[in-house]
């Protein structure tokens, strides 16, 4: 059986990402770095590591902060989903110079699809729809529970939650409303704290 937990093993880091993107904003090393240390606490992420062309035991883990990622353009580990499995994972950050901070944490569809045969094709499947909520809901929500810890040290703009999420620039225009259609979750600060909009497509 092949291993969704092995850092070598390709087929584990195909097919995409479902993610979690935070909008942390304004460029900062230090909102930047709390963040990042949240999320490695919060989602229990096992190791740290700058590569994915080594297995965890061949190489030294690295210190979870903005430096590596800078120097590694992606950290890797591994997590526990809320079914219980244990896939690979990692995160990376976006800064642009005119633009803000986002830092987003990914599972590979090929590992996902490894552990759960109901992922199939997704998101290019016929079975990528409203059937897909039934296994997406539950990981939705958990990523939501990642992003409102966060939020909880951090206070960030907004969070998007799916499959490739991180390019979505037209959310920079929601001004605090969502989709009636959404093809991803929308974590939405308010006076009382963080929505979640879910997914329902």
């Amino acid at each position: 059986m092949r291993d969704p937990t092995r850092f070598t093993e390709s087929e584990n880091w195909i097919g995409g990402f479902y993610e979690l993107a935070i909008e942390i904003g304004d460029t900062s090393d230090e909102r930047l770095q709390v963040a990042l240390s949240a999320l490695w606490r919060v989602a229990a992420i096992e190791g740290c590591y700058g590569r994915n062309d080594l297995e965890p035991n061949e190489q030294d883990e690295v210190p979870c902060t903005v430096s590596s990622l800078a120097e590694f353009g992606h950290l890797r580990g591994t997590v526990t989903l809320p079914t219980g499995h244990r896939v690979v994972c990692g995160c990376l950050a976006s800064r642009d110079d005119e633009g803000p901070d986002w830092l987003d944490f990914y599972l590979p569809m090929g590992a996902l699809t490894r552990v759960d045969k109901r992922i199939g094709g997704f998101p290019f499947s016929e079975n990528s729809g409203v059937a897909s909520l039934t296994w997406r809901r539950s990981l939705d929500d958990w990523l939501a529970s990642i992003g409102t810890s966060i939020f909880n040290e951090v206070q960030f703009r907004r969070g998007l939650i799916g499959f490739e999420t991180d390019g979505n620039f037209e959310t920079r225009q929601l001004d605090g409303a969502t989709p009636e259609e959404r093809w991803m979750g929308y974590l939405i600060p308010t006076d009382g704290g963080l929505r979640l909009d879910p997914a329902n497509r």
